[in-house]
């Protein structure tokens, strides 16, 4: 019998001991008398399992390098001395292995003995119980006897650790296998875990004998899948028991897209396992994805349709039909007496393609106009307008994977390791590997320096200078000569490049005139450059830091420029890689939802693209663009909007410029808020549609790298309905009939819609496991790497990007410039982690400022501080840090009692409207008391929970309370 090894038939449910070789030279053994070929490289352990011959194991796993410690896996070689472990021992052509005989079996056991005479045997109670590696393995080997006794030395009373609220460490069960300790430093590289002690003293140690919560510890769960006991065990699992059944679907969280096995008790989650299948984390996860899912949930979850006139009246619950009647009875109303264009709509980057779809399609197709829009309006616009002009496409260019491939890494205005993890642990991994880093950031962010990794090169650029810093990179590299001119003559438009070639050239963008504007020392950006324009790959990923600009679209443009000129577009390892902030934020934007495009990024303008969607919807479709978000709320004040139909988005908490946001959404006459809590926006509703989470429906997330991922129902909604379902009984209740059973249906006409999904079916994502569009005839499989022959636009394109300093500025009043940002355990708006225990690390937003900051106006750390903008006044808790430059101060936004975007302004990018979150002049000053603003919203908000509770509780309705 012959095994050929197909790295496309691999079982993700099965652990084959070692990594998988990537060698392209195949190599044939015998095991066990089958013969099988498999990639020179590949360890004997895995040769065996891939021939579904089972080598017992402990310190192995097919994620972590062979350690060899535990030697269970020992075996024989035909021809050689003793018993190798099989996983330290590569395959060679020709060698014979025996797995099982007498000896090999002897052998197993004398060492089980060792591990059991200092284990508890309290497996009928322990909460591993049944799914417990050591218990599994003590069964493959025989072990029936424990000749040494238990009453010598032994670690069984050492003291529990139940300081991290998700999982308990309990040492008396560990066999010091190392698999927790190498999981935190080679797949998430924190390197937290280390082995204290030598010998019979040897122990797994957080920090310094730290507990788990003080230590550095970052709650990926990489150590707790790692175990092979119940040393470290899910709390959930502790308290529920083992789960009985799994179901793979997608992440609901930041744009990565990881995929996780939600392991379930009938309709519970007990826990959230990553996938190994995912194709985007290869079976990784943060805190977050892995442990944050309580809050689907949470008792603050809204299961029943509410209603109300005013949002001075306490709410009414209602049945679905009423609800939906009441919302499309509003919303013909508003349109008869203020016409067509007087409502509108917001998709959402939380829910699926097909609900994206579904909502751009009610607002054109029964609402009649184009007034939809999306949270990527405040976030990536700029990404889509800067990557369309320049490469022809709205997305980035690049699987994550390929970071794999890249020599240097450029990291502009992203924090990786906080707001993207799982891809922060795969860089992390690949600069320990050798790759260079140069991280261009006003704000000292982790990866400038962590264990064993530290940048090249931090350009603490000033903000707002963004434009200024590209121009210049793109200077040096034409002024020393270090441009890609083969692939510029092949790939790239002539005229174009020669007129960008005269603008950069020009003596104004060098780094020794910029630096006035930039901050940063001429020769160290000099250096950032050539390290960029000289290794054999180089890739740039960027974040909000890029597009958060009055100048977004600029910045974006210029690192396309920056990737043309030196040839680093369509390979793996290079590429312009925008690093999406929600978990299907790259699908809202695919799925049509801004104003002027329909799905797939076809203008609404062409007769011809529209006339297709016409045929298929039955409608007439406008051929004019209709309000942007920022639109909407200046269209609302000034009297002519006045209905929203708004889906899984709290632009109530998100957008900038608080105060204008709330008076516009009173000005509305018809808010309908579709949530899974009542959240900022929702208070200022008039009807709230229940929506569902991310377990309880069916359908599709694409994530930042565009792949396609499946997201299935693992347990019922608890209002009843999913979310496309609403909105396709809201279009009905409205006469715009729509009639589908399935997601997968609606997945099919998006298919036929749009050129990029041509191929994509809820079938070939089942074969595929996921599909990275463009999907069509020419590229039937996915296209995970873009633009290697040629651009959708034929030619690369230069556009020149002149830098304007942007209108917000520090002066004596306003002397400090603020920027936001994400912390690693809270997102966006915070809606959902608030909810869960993540609040442990972080439940207050803070103001970061420098020690020299803080002592000119005597804060100190702890105090309260009062933030003043030309916009507003805000009041939050000081953190003295040196990670900010002097006149630079920082926070997040995931706490709305904080008003982050109280004091953020409404200037925003020239070409997107996208808000200049990144630089706001402010004042801090010491303070006792909350601002005017947080008063009000204390008010208003115990208000609005007020009419809530009565609705929930059934308390009759009060005139005047």
């Amino acid at each position: 019998m012959i095994q050929i090894f197909d790295p496309k038939n691999v079982d993700y449910d099965k652990d084959y001991g070692t990594p998988a070789s990537v060698s392209e030279n195949l190599v044939t053994l015998e095991v066990d008398g089958v013969s099988i070929t498999v990639p020179e490289g590949t360890s004997v352990m895995r040769a065996a399992a891939i021939a579904d011959i089972n080598i017992p194991k402990l310190c192995a796993s097919d994620n972590l390098e062979a350690f060899g410690s535990c030697r269970i896996c020992a075996v024989e070689i035909e021809g050689r001395r003793g018993t190798p472990a099989s996983c330290t021992t590569p395959v060679d052509a020709g060698m014979k292995v025996t797995t099982q005989n007498p000896r090999l079996g002897k052998l197993r056991r004398n060492i089980m003995e060792l591990y059991i005479s200092d284990h508890p045997l309290d497996c009928l109670t322990c909460p591993a119980n049944g799914n417990c590696e050591l218990q599994d393995v003590a069964g493959e080997v025989g072990l029936r006897d424990v000749r040494y006794g238990f009453s010598g030395e032994n670690h069984l009373d050492a003291e529990k650790d139940h300081s991290n609220p998700y999982f308990s460490f309990d040492p008396s069960k560990c066999i010091v296998c190392s698999r927790c300790v190498r999981a935190c430093s080679e797949v998430q590289g924190t390197f937290a875990l280390t082995i204290d002690g030598r010998g019979f003293d040897s122990k797994v140690s957080p920090g310094q004998n730290q507990d788990f919560l003080d230590s550095e510890c970052v709650s990926c769960g990489a150590c707790v899948q790692a175990c092979p006991t119940s040393t470290l065990m899910e709390k959930t699992v502790i308290d529920a028991g083992q789960p009985e059944h799994s179901v793979v679907t997608t992440c609901a969280y930041c744009g990565v897209g990881c995929q996780f096995k939600a392991e379930m008790k009938g309709a519970e989650v007990i826990r959230m396992v990553p996938y190994k299948g995912g194709q985007a984390n290869h079976g990784h996860s943060c805190v977050k994805g892995r442990f944050a899912f309580g809050y689907a949930t949470h008792e603050d979850r809204i299961t029943k349709p509410m209603v109300r006139d005013s949002i001075d009246q306490p709410w009414q619950e209602v049945s679905w039909e009423e609800a939906l009647s009441f919302a499309a009875t509003k919303l013909r109303g508003i349109q008869k007496q203020y016409g067509r264009e007087s409502i509108g709509g917001i998709t959402s980057s939380r829910c699926t393609n097909e609900e994206t779809y579904l909502v751009q399609k009610l607002i054109r197709a029964a609402f009649g106009n184009n007034n939809t829009d999306t949270c990527a309006r405040v976030c990536h616009s700029p990404t889509g307008y800067g990557l369309k002009t320049t490469l022809g496409e709205s997305a980035g260019t690049q699987t994550f994977d390929s970071v794999m491939f890249a020599d240097a890494v450029m990291v502009i205005g992203a924090n990786p390791t906080d707001a993207h993890p799982v891809f922060g642990s795969l860089l992390k991994k690949r600069l320990r590997q050798g790759a260079k880093l140069i991280v261009a950031d006003p704000r000292r962010i982790d990866l400038v320096k962590s264990p064993h990794v530290e940048t090249q090169h931090h350009l603490t650029l000033r903000p707002g200078s963004n434009v200024a810093f590209i121009n210049a990179m793109a200077h040096v590299i034409m002024d020393e000569g270090l441009e890609d001119k083969a692939f510029i003559a092949e790939r790239c438009e002539t005229e174009a490049f020669t007129a960008w070639r005269n603008f950069i050239s020009e003596e104004r963008h060098s780094p020794e005139n910029t630096e006035s504007v930039t901050g940063i020392p001429a020769a160290e950006l000099r250096g950032a450059a050539r390290i960029y324009a000289t290794a054999k790959n180089a890739a740039i990923y960027y974040g909000l830091g890029v597009t958060e600009h009055s100048q977004g679209s600029s910045m974006v443009m210029g690192i396309a420029n920056l990737a043309l000129a030196t040839g680093n577009i369509g390979r793996e390892g290079v590429g312009v890689n925008p690093l999406r902030g929600q978990n299907n934020v790259q699908g809202s934007c695919d799925m049509g939802s801004f104003p002027h495009e329909l799905p797939g990024y076809q203008h609404v303008s062409d007769d011809a693209l529209r006339a297709k969607f016409e045929a298929v919807w039955g409608v007439t479709i406008d051929n004019e663009p209709g309000l942007r978000i920022p639109n909407m709320f200046d269209a609302a004040l000034d009297g002519t909007y006045k209905g929203m139909y708004c889906q899984g988005e709290d632009i109530a908490q998100s957008d900038p410029n608080t105060n204008h946001v709330q008076a516009a959404l009173r000005s509305l006459e018809c808010l309908v808020v579709q949530d899974i809590f009542l959240n900022e926006t929702a208070k200022f509703a008039h009807v709230f549609l229940p929506g569902s989470s991310f377990l309880e429906k069916d359908g599709t997330f694409t994530n930042a790298e565009r792949r396609i991922n499946r997201v299935r129902k693992v347990m019922p909604p608890l209002a009843g309905l999913q979310d496309w379902e609403v909105t396709q009984a809201l279009s009905n209740a409205l006469g715009y009939e729509m009639s589908y059973n399935h997601p997968s249906e609606i997945m099919d006409e998006i298919a036929l819609l749009t050129p990029t999904f041509t191929n994509v079916s809820y079938e070939r994502l089942e074969e595929l496991g996921s599909i990275q569009w463009p999907c069509n005839d020419e590229a039937p499989d996915g296209t995970p790497t873009m633009h290697e022959e040629s651009f959708p636009i034929g030619k690369g394109h230069f556009a020149i990007t002149e830098y304007v300093a942007t209108e917000e500025r520090s002066s004596r009043k306003y002397p400090l410039l603020l920027t936001t940002g994400r912390i690693l355990s809270q997102y966006n708006v915070g809606a959902q982690t608030r909810r869960t225990d993540n609040q442990m690390w972080h439940d207050e937003d803070v103001l970061e400022l420098h020690p020299q900051d803080a002592e000119d106006r005597g804060i100190n750390d702890g105090d309260h501080v009062g933030i003043a903008s030309r916009a507003g006044e805000t009041v939050m808790r000081a953190k003295i840090s040196d990670r900010m430059q002097p006149g630079v101060v920082y926070t997040t936004f995931h706490h709305p009692d904080s008003g982050a975007n109280v004091v953020t302004t409404d200037n925003s990018d020239w070409a997107t409207n996208c808000p200049e979150y990144k630089v706001t002049a402010v004042q801090a000053v010491k303070v006792t008391e909350p601002s005017d603003w947080q008063q009000r919203y204390r008010e208003f908000n115990q208000k609005q929970l007020g009419y809530l509770q009565k609705a929930q509780t059934n308390e009759p309705v009060v005139a005047g309370k």
